[in-house]
């Protein structure tokens, strides 16, 4: 098990978390993980630092550690820094890598062969929540990996999380699971923008007719957190629209391979990338009603 860091234990008896990615999620993690006393190193390709993180030159550095968090934007961006670099076969022996990026499921089945190859315990562990879900540490975490190197890593993920949910043994399970999420809010979005458009130009508020299916139909988080961005019309970034059009192109991809026609799912992806191409990519992903109640 990993454990925490007591202030006036002496270094060298754990090898600490090793992250590699500081967005705005990492970030986050990062800072609660020091909070609770562990020991964390983290590599960033774009440079900063972290109170109480010590940062190191290289994500190999990064991957010298009990456990190794990663939180890079992609598929290409963990095959740039991790794979074409094969870091892995450098990686520490009894390493366990996390990685809480949400990628395609058809890259976490390469990945799944790739650690196999180097050696290296795989735990996949994408989360829902935005950063300042994190900042809380109550990120719900989507876990999936062989049952020992789960239970390692498990202690850990409960510090940044309000609950880990287990996902099996498979990691693409777990990617699959938090793109499905992903592909529900949109379409919830979606439906709270169509609603907007039918009560609206028939002289209901917004605030009333949210009032309305927030206190009767549907009262669940997309719909409490983004109905309020509508009442607004502010849509400052949470989750950017171009990393909402990236996750559903994943959902487009993986119901292709499974030889399945979504339709849902072409509506929400279609309107989110117009939503982009009209400016909005870096807007919060709940832009796409804004697109939606003003273009039809």
């Amino acid at each position: 098990m990993l454990r925490a860091i007591d202030s006036d234990e002496p270094p060298g008896n754990s090898n600490g978390i090793g992250i590699i990615g500081l967005g705005a999620m990492g970030r986050e993690i990062a800072r609660n993980l020091v909070a609770a006393g562990h020991a964390v190193k983290a590599w960033n390709r774009s440079g900063g630092d972290v109170e109480g993180v010590r940062m190191v030159e290289t994500p190999a550095q990064a991957l010298q550690a009990d456990m190794a968090l990663t939180m890079l934007s992609d598929d290409s961006a963990i095959r740039n820094v991790l794979v074409d670099a094969k870091l892995l076969s450098q990686a520490r022996s009894d390493l366990v890598h996390v990685v809480a990026s949400t990628i395609s499921v058809a890259f976490a089945q390469e990945l799944v062969a790739i650690h196999r190859a180097a050696g290296v315990a795989y735990v996949a562990a994408p989360v829902l929540g935005r950063p300042d879900v994190a900042a809380r540490g109550e990120l719900n975490v989507l876990a999936a990996g062989a049952p020992g190197a789960l239970k390692k890593v498990k202690p850990v993920l409960e510090v940044i999380s309000k609950q880990v949910w287990e996902m099996g043994d498979e990691p693409p399970t777990a990617y699959a699971a938090k793109i499905a999420c992903n592909m529900m809010i949109t379409m919830a979005i979606e439906a709270m923008a169509e609603a907007v458009v039918l009560t609206e130009t028939n002289g209901l508020s917004r605030e009333r007719f949210f009032e309305l299916i927030l206190g009767t139909l549907f009262g669940s988080r997309p719909y409490q957190t983004y109905s309020g961005n509508i009442i607004r019309n502010e849509y400052q970034p949470g989750f950017k629209a171009t990393l909402g059009l990236k996750d559903l192109r994943l959902a487009k991809e993986a119901a292709t391979d499974a030889a399945r026609v979504l339709p849902m799912l072409d509506v929400v992806h279609g309107r989110m990338r117009d939503a982009v191409n009209a400016g909005f990519g870096d807007r919060d992903w709940s832009a796409i009603a804004k697109f939606a109640i003003d273009h039809g």
